[in-house]
């Protein structure tokens, strides 16, 4: 890959992350935060799962998703689950109020997506969907070695 490319990469990431960490900190409407968000959708597409899986999906210790998941608890979004062949352990399951907590959010961040892309043909949007994809799972594997 060309020097120029890279430095076009390199920059546009950091201005990126600026600028979404910028809208991310005015919260207008929001009951999730991003990672609310992601704990909610995983738990949401797997029908329940256990800490120590999500912690391994998400790439995150169980410390920080037990806590993560009691604020979901608290907020009516989750319930736990007893696992009935490991007395000690348990699950989240996606309560009614979370998927429709959820199925708002998400319809919020598209919302506000499509008003950022929408003078971009459908071809670009589909091109830049894919090659954000990508990215992060070249990130994710180079996270995980």
């Amino acid at each position: 890959m060309k020097n120029d490319a890279l430095e076009m990469i390199e920059l546009e990431l950091a201005v990126l992350i600026r600028r979404l960490t910028s809208v991310s900190t005015s919260k207008q409407g929001a009951n999730l935060d991003r990672a609310s968000y992601l704990l909610l959708h995983h738990i949401h597409i797997q029908g329940s799962a256990g800490v120590k899986a999500l912690g391994e999906l998400l790439q995150l210790d169980v410390s920080t998703v037990s806590r993560q998941a009691a604020v979901l608890e608290q907020k009516g979004y989750v319930i736990k689950v007893p696992d009935e062949l490991d007395g000690r352990a348990y699950f989240y399951q996606i309560t009614e109020n979370g998927v429709s907590e959820l199925l708002a959010f998400r319809q919020h961040r598209k919302d506000k997506i499509e008003a950022l892309v929408k003078d971009w043909p459908a071809e670009e949007q589909e091109q830049f969907g894919r090659l954000l994809a990508k990215f992060n799972h070249s990130l994710k594997q180079r996270t995980i070695k």
